[in-house]
């Protein structure tokens, strides 16, 4: 087995930070971890990703430069070493836009339109080149998750994802036809920071975005104002969409039917996603979340262009009695 501690240590040594004191900053999803590393007044973020679990820094590398190239605030990267699977990282600090308005509500427009104006600013750049595409089929498939995992775990019973699959891609196919852009995938209030220190689309901070792939210009947005993980007033939300029409020069009525179509596909992937972090991974936390999602997921669907999925969207309720089935199978599913 791979000695992580050791490799770190080793990296962390080389960069020329062997004297700094370690503290564990943050885990996710996914293997990776972070520590903060602290030396006097300086600061720098060490970023754990183990390629034996299938981590890649490399993807990360490659989109943090893009980012800065754009003038935006991604971490600079202070050292690299890709073969174990470390970065060292700037520190942006730990103003996460869902930590400053859970003491204060009062800049949520204010921050919520920088991070607008940042997804407008970054889609209107060309990509980098060699990135996956995340196309409506790909998409389609995988709102599929929502039955093969949280409608089976809360049934008990086998799910047939076809119908729904193939509901999803018609809509798709029928109002998410813009040319595809640059997107963060993981673009939320716990991924963005806010830098009032900086100027213009420098103040956000932008954090976890090595997914970065090509799709929908709706994407991140809807990933940003239905947030698994904090409620976004309703109303904030539609001037939001609004805001991003304008700024792209896009028609208003087309971009919020594209928002609940893609909102609809991502609840449904989240859904699946999170029970499977609870059966699978034995990450349990997530289960918690599934209300918000389920909630974002019925207003979706209450949109017109959504009427097939409507149809094919046979899942059960999150209710306590169904939250707790899926937690108590945590960790029972060793194998995909």
């Amino acid at each position: 087995m791979t000695d992580r501690k050791a490799l770190s240590d080793a990296f962390v040594a080389r960069a020329g930070w062997a004297d700094a004191a370690r503290g564990f900053l943050a885990g996710d999803a996914s293997p990776r971890s972070y520590d903060r590393l602290r030396r006097g007044a300086e600061t720098a973020v060490l970023m754990d990703a183990p390629p034996e679990r299938g981590e890649d820094v490399r993807p990360f590398v490659t989109m943090a430069r893009h980012l800065l190239g754009l003038g935006l605030s991604a971490p600079r990267i202070l050292a690299e070493d890709p073969a174990n699977g470390f970065l060292l990282l700037e520190d942006l600090g730990d103003t996460l836009y869902a930590r400053l308005l859970d003491r204060d509500r009062a800049p949520e427009e204010q921050i919520y339109a920088a991070a607008i104006e940042v997804l407008a600013t970054l889609q209107g750049a060309p990509p980098p080149p060699g990135l996956p595409d995340h196309t409506p089929d790909f998409m389609a498939e995988a709102a599929g998750l929502s039955l093969g995992w949280y409608a089976r775990a809360v049934t008990g019973q086998p799910q047939d994802p076809a119908p729904l699959v193939a509901a999803m891609a018609q809509a798709m196919a029928a109002h998410c036809t813009a040319k595809p852009v640059l997107v963060l995938r993981d673009y939320h209030a716990e991924n963005l920071l806010w830098l009032p220190d900086r100027q213009g689309l420098a103040r956000v901070g932008l954090l976890d975005f090595q997914m970065g792939s090509m799709g929908q210009p709706e994407y991140d947005l809807i990933s940003l104002l239905q947030d698994a993980r904090r409620d976004v007033p309703r109303d904030l939300a539609d001037r939001m969409i609004a805001h991003f029409a304008a700024l792209t020069a896009a028609d208003p009525g087309r971009t919020a039917t594209a928002c609940a179509v893609l909102g609809a596909q991502r609840a449904l992937r989240i859904l699946g996603g999170f029970t499977r972090l609870s059966l699978h991974f034995g990450k349990p936390g997530y289960v918690r979340l599934i209300p918000r999602v389920w909630a974002h997921l019925q207003h979706d669907l209450a949109h017109p262009a959504l009427a097939g999925v409507r149809a094919a969207a046979r899942l059960p309720e999150p209710t306590p009695e169904a939250l707790q089935r899926i937690t108590e199978l945590c960790g029972t599913v060793p194998t995909l």
